[in-house]
């Protein structure tokens, strides 16, 4: 049995969400998000809170099951107070600058990386080598952030390169003379 399943995912004030034809939509302050349900589980809203159950006792549907709670999480809190991550920039000569809807990257090529800034994505970057990464889509905000960071992955030597922030490279020692 799923322990994470079990849990309602409790709304919180200002929050509504409503199940109409095989599609959760949670809507909040910072806008609206939606889920299409998979035929395995039965959800409820229900005295505040949105229930995830298995609708029979197949391998799938409970493997589903713990699956869809989360996902259903994630659209609560991100209606409520949205997701980011922040990629720290490293190296000689490595930029970025936000300007409107597209993020310019210096990062070492002969020509600057021009990327396109997705719908319900902001990028902002208060120094040059930081890049701040904001949405209500946790799948969004992150699949955004890891094709910044494939331009240029850090590298085990010096360790230039677009990393997470938080994230830890190994360096390797290199030639012994």
């Amino acid at each position: 049995m799923s322990r994470i399943g079990k849990k309602p995912v409790a709304i919180p004030a200002g929050v509504t969400a409503t199940i109409n034809d095989g599609v959760l939509t949670v809507k909040g302050a910072k806008g609206t998000l939606t889920l299409g349900l998979a035929d395995e589980i039965t959800y409820a809203v229900e005295d505040g809170a949105i229930s995830v159950q298995p609708a029979n006792d197949t391998k799938r549907a409970r493997a589903f099951w713990g699956l869809q709670r989360t996902l259903v999480a994630n659209l609560v809190t991100g209606v409520t107070e949205g997701y980011s991550k922040t990629l720290l920039i490293t190296g000689v000569g490595y930029r970025a600058t936000a300007q409107g809807k597209t993020l310019k990257l210096q990062l070492g090529y002969s020509h600057d990386v021009n990327f396109p800034v997705p719908e319900g994505i902001e990028i902002k970057t208060p120094d040059n080598t930081t890049v701040e990464i904001s949405g209500i889509d946790k799948q969004k905000v992150g699949q955004v952030a890891a094709e910044i960071r494939r331009w240029r992955k850090p590298e085990p030597y010096k360790g230039k390169g677009i990393k997470y922030r938080g994230e830890f490279i190994f360096r390797k020692e290199g030639k012994k003379k």
